[in-house]
């Protein structure tokens, strides 16, 4: 495939993202030229432990941050070029957020089919188009019974489930999810994720999800683990799981392998071994040798 098509099939390019906090006594590197490319129409999983960067990394991606090096393209513009109304019109109308707290997803004494229809106030639609609009989304999302009752009334779950067609309002290409299942129980965990593969099937939307709950790899497409500000490995979903997921309970699908893992070689040459592989090699030094025999790489202290 040549350069121009990769383009057009990547969503998001991200080439040596770094972007460093400065306070007045410590400067912090919060993603370390990160490299990263996502195609159109993905359902994939950022994991990290706090601190790994992955909320920055989401921030960048929704044009809320700018890196202190590097560049970001999206949707074919280079982001990081556009000025401030750029971005306001990219937010508004490329990308949808979902958050972990509730209160920044909805209104409070607005009704779930209230706050869907909020962010279409300011557009040319009828008052008719837009109820149908917020109603056609609460069927989407399973949550259409609650439409008249406000976030209070409702549990955890139901409310994530009015924030994703909330998110969904300006049909937007991307949904950024951030920590979406931080706040529910398992069970409610699973059904959000389950919702998320039906949309992604359904509209061919883009869907990113920022978390540190690793029981989702097993229902998205890709996982990438960043570890330290960079991409230390990548999961990718084996066809012959993906042909049978659907018909796998939640207790089967911990027990059947699911993706093939790859470690990342970065433009430098640079692999990152995470400290679980280190421990298993029995490696505790910075210092290794690397052999080639046969075709393959041998790693040892």
């Amino acid at each position: 495939m040549d350069s121009v098509n990769e383009e057009k099939d990547n969503i998001f390019v991200c080439d040596g993202l770094v972007k460093i906090y400065k306070t007045k006594d410590v400067e912090v590197m919060a993603l370390q030229g990160l490299d990263l490319e996502i195609k159109r129409g993905e359902l994939l999983a950022i994991i990290g432990k706090s601190g790994s960067g992955k909320s920055t990394l989401l921030n960048m991606l929704g044009g809320l941050e700018k890196p202190t090096a590097g560049r970001l393209y999206a949707d074919g513009r280079d982001l990081f070029a556009m000025n401030e109304k750029g971005l306001v019109e990219y937010r508004k109308n490329t990308v949808g957020f979902v958050w972990q707290n509730s209160a920044q997803n909805l209104f409070p004494y607005f009704t779930a089919v209230q706050n869907v229809e909020a962010p279409l106030y300011f557009d040319n639609m009828s008052e008719k188009k837009r109820r149908e609009r917020a109603m056609h989304l609460l069927h989407l999302t399973g949550i259409d019974h609650k439409a008249d009752s406000y976030p209070a009334q409702m549990s955890g779950g139901e409310q994530q489930r009015v924030a994703i067609a909330v998110a969904l309002a300006h049909e937007p290409k991307i949904l950024l999810a951030d920590e979406p299942t931080g706040a529910v129980d398992t069970k409610t965990s699973n059904m959000i994720q389950d919702l998320f593969r039906k949309i992604n099937q359904e509209t061919g939307l883009t869907i990113i999800i920022v978390t540190h709950d690793i029981s989702l790899a097993n229902k998205v497409s890709r996982v990438i683990m960043i570890s330290d500000g960079k991409i230390s490995t990548e999961k990718i979903m084996k066809e012959e799981f993906r042909q049978k997921l659907d018909s796998l309970t939640t207790e089967n699908l911990a027990q059947v392998e699911s993706h093939e893992e790859y470690s990342v070689l970065d433009k430098a040459g640079r692999v990152q071994l995470s400290g679980e592989t280190l421990e298993l090699a029995g490696i505790d030094t910075n210092k290794v040798k690397v052999e080639v025999e046969d075709g393959k790489i041998i790693i040892s202290k």
